[in-house]
């Protein structure tokens, strides 16, 4: 008899989500499939908006990064309009994405994956939670609030406000910083970067305590997509798309982020909301979309760059490629790089807030709608999103697409959760740590569901068993 075991909701991550695990009728993971259960229809209802509200209404897709949609949603905005933003605007753009990469990297390694990174994966449910963490490593937890907290405030100094803020615009930004602003986020630099740096030493010290599931942890071959530049730096907001292998030999550069849907197509799949985009190079019609599988986000940018381009990321780099290989494949690595970026993050925001061009006062083109279609690129702290709007002579949308990071990476999440469950899952009725090692690996990629965030408490579980019928014979429940 195949039995099915239902993980539901899959917590501690953005949004909503179940995973089912099919057993056959010796225990043994026949399969196990990713299922997002919430359906958001931004698509559908901005046509008919202007141009110039996007940012505002697509910034509603996510209160944990809406600045990564600020920004997309811009971009595609100054191409409608012809215009190029003006240098001071394009570094508080950049400041601010900076910003936004802080804070919910800080989000998602403290409060989400922390607690079984450093309390166990199978440690006591009830307390394998953030305020468990709290409990065990109160300077750690603290460490981690005010991190974020520091790239909180620097966007609300930059945008307006923490969540939706209003002054990322087409054309540029609403608002010149003044010299307070200015130091008022540079204060916070030395104590951030000091927290960024000892929670990468950290997570180095316990990492060799997770080889098993660093080898089942999706750990398999994939292409790698995300932003590059010219000169070899990591990127997060400018340049243009890049694609490598899983040796990390070159498949394309130099892509005109315009042209994406050249390279990525988009797959749905009747068990889930979320699509499954994949490079259709590489499954042309008629073939499994599985074989286009790439991953966005901090693993396929750290692996796509050939230097963070700052002091101390850099030699973080170096020593990530030393003892895990040039193209590290497994996305327990995700946690890892996500550090990375953090530190990188925040030497890159030095430099910055001492260049007088972020005080200047001209922060706005201005123009009407010169061109019927834009397309606006940039890296969320999840992975490459991208926001495509059609308009007609008045600036109304006709048509709009939106691929989020959390969508690219679908393909690889199923594959994850697959491989983690064939590893770790036996019998019909898994232990706790297994069915969290499941949950664990879909973490790894942060994914960013909707708005709302589930950060602690014990894992609400419903586990049902299905005759061959698809009758349910029992259920077991905990609450």
């Amino acid at each position: 008899m195949t039995r099915v075991v239902t993980i539901d909701p899959v917590t501690r991550i953005e949004g909503h989500a179940r995973i089912t695990i099919r057993l056959d009728e010796d225990g043994a993971v026949e399969s196990a499939r990713f299922h997002v259960t919430e359906f958001r229809g931004f698509e559908e209802f901005c046509r008919g908006r202007t141009v110039w509200e996007m940012p505002s209404l697509t910034a509603r897709t996510c209160g944990i990064c809406p600045v990564s949609h600020l920004l997309a949603s811009s971009k595609a905005g100054d191409q409608i309009m012809g215009v190029a933003p003006p240098p001071t605007a394009l570094a508080l753009r950049t400041l601010v994405n900076l910003a936004q990469i802080v804070q919910s990297h800080a989000l998602s390694f403290f409060h989400l994956s922390a607690p079984d990174l450093l309390l166990g994966l199978d440690s006591d449910p009830t307390v394998r939670n953030v305020f468990g963490l709290m409990a065990r490593e109160p300077e750690l937890a603290r460490r981690g609030i005010r991190l974020r907290g520091f790239g909180q405030d620097a966007i609300e100094t930059i945008a307006g406000r923490k969540v939706h803020a209003p002054r990322i615009v087409p054309g540029g930004v609403a608002r010149a910083l003044s010299a307070e602003d200015v130091e008022r986020i540079r204060s916070g630099l030395p104590e951030a970067l000091e927290t960024a740096t000892v929670v990468l030493e950290l997570y180095l010290q316990i990492a060799d305590r997770f080889e098993r599931e660093i080898r089942s942890f999706g750990d398999f071959p994939s292409f790698f997509l995300g932003m590059a530049n010219d000169e070899g730096t990591w990127e997060h907001h400018s340049g243009h798309l890049k694609i490598i292998d899983a040796t990390g030999a070159v498949v394309a550069d130099r892509i005109d982020p315009a042209a994406y849907r050249e390279w990525i197509g988009e797959a749905s799949n009747a068990d889930s909301y979320l699509k499954s985009p994949f490079l259709k190079e590489f499954a042309p019609p008629g073939e499994p979309v599985e074989r286009g599988m790439y991953r966005v986000g901090p693993l396929a940018r750290v692996n796509l760059c050939e230097r963070m381009g700052t002091p101390v990321a850099d030699e973080a780099l170096r020593a990530f490629r030393e003892s895990l290989g040039p193209v590290p494949g497994s996305s327990f690595h995700y946690h890892h790089a996500r550090l990375i970026e953090v530190v990188a993050a925040l030497e890159r925001m030095e430099p910055l807030l001492a260049d007088p061009v972020l005080t200047g006062t001209t922060v706005r083109a201005e123009a009407g709608i010169n061109v019927p279609r834009g397309v606006g690129v940039s890296e969320a702290p999840r992975g490459t999103l991208f926001h495509e709007y059609g308009v007609d002579g008045e600036g109304i949308l006709t048509d709009v697409n939106m691929i989020i990071a959390t969508g690219q990476n679908n393909l690889a999440m199923n594959e994850t959760v697959a491989q983690i469950a064939r590893e770790f899952v036996t019998g019909s009725a898994p232990a706790d740590g297994a069915l969290n090692r499941v949950e664990a690996g879909i973490r790894c990629y942060d994914p960013c569901l909707s708005c709302s965030t589930h950060a602690a408490g014990q894992m609400p579980l419903v586990v049902d068993f299905l005759d061959p019928n698809g009758r349910r014979v029992r259920r077991l429940a905990r609450d």
